[in-house]
């Protein structure tokens, strides 16, 4: 079981404890830690905040576009761009030449079909980040343009990951909340519970979906709720870094949120898609 130091602080107060001891506790307490895993994002060298002045597209290839970059030097960069998400005015991460990217190449200018390329605008598995190559990243709006891309200005905080071997016995403490009680236990301080106030829909779900649960004697209970106006893309950085953290492989926002609540509560979930759910109903029985 992989738990993250950040995460369980969001529940215990911890980080007065050293993680060692921390794991040293736990481990006595009959929660084996068998390893720590520190987790520090490093940022390559040469790689700074852009603002995308201006877009064309290329005269001869669809998809392909062409940029001007203000790097924070005297002229606008020009760099041609693939990615989907391609638009002006706004903040991004280019790779100058002579940056080393985590994927194994050296940034140069390059002729791109015909057009010189001053550097690369970065997709977040570029910097290593993710194996996310969807589009580039787009940073704040307030991003200081020049400035060196670390990880700070991503939002990304160094982590240590936990990786407890659990025995059967205790799987109360298959999530981050578990583990955050047992801690709060041995350190004597308060549990702090995620919030659970979120605004709920005026209709009853019976009149959206239904569960007809056929064999009870297996499945006591099958709960199910409706969401409603759900757009997929991609997850939030912050949710992708932590479920990755832990080993899972953020996929987009909807699987990656029934993800994130069982590592957080230890709640196995899975969603449907309403439109394709045969008569709006789940039917749990033996296969």
């Amino acid at each position: 079981m992989k738990i993250s130091y950040r995460w369980l602080q969001e529940y215990v107060e911890c980080a007065q404890v050293p993680i060692a001891e921390l794991a040293d506790r736990l481990t006595m307490a009959g929660l084996e830690v068998e390893g720590i895993d520190t987790q520090a994002q490093q940022i390559p060298a040469h790689v700074v905040v852009g603002e995308i002045l201006e877009v064309h597209e290329h005269h001869e290839t669809l998809g392909l576009y062409i940029c001007q970059v203000n790097t924070g030097e005297a002229d606008p960069r020009r760099i041609v761009c693939g990615a989907p998400n391609t638009q002006t005015h706004v903040k991004v991460p280019v790779a100058l030449p002579g940056a080393h990217l985590p994927i194994g190449i050296t940034v140069q200018e390059a002729t791109i079909r015909g057009i010189v390329s001053q550097g690369m605008i970065c997709a977040e598995d570029e910097l290593g980040l993710s194996h996310d190559h969807s589009g580039i990243i787009l940073l704040h709006d307030d991003a200081p343009v020049g400035q060196p891309v670390s990880a700070t200005l991503l939002g990304i905080e160094d982590d240590a990951v936990l990786e407890i071997g659990l025995t059967p016995n205790r799987g109360d403490c298959l999530s981050h909340l578990g583990v955050a009680r047992e801690v709060a236990t041995l350190l004597n301080c308060p549990l702090m519970m995620p919030s659970t106030d979120y605004p709920e829909a005026e209709f009853p779900i019976s009149e959206r979906a239904a569960v007809s649960i056929e064999d009870p004697d297996l499945c006591p209970r099958y709960a199910a709720s409706v969401i409603t106006n759900v757009t997929i893309g991609p997850s939030p950085m912050w949710l992708r870094r932590r479920l990755e953290a832990v080993g899972i492989r953020a996929i987009n926002n909807v699987v990656d949120v029934t993800n994130y609540v069982m590592m957080e509560l230890g709640q196995p979930l899975h969603a449907f898609d309403l439109t394709e759910l045969e008569g709006h109903q789940i039917i749990v029985r033996r296969a």
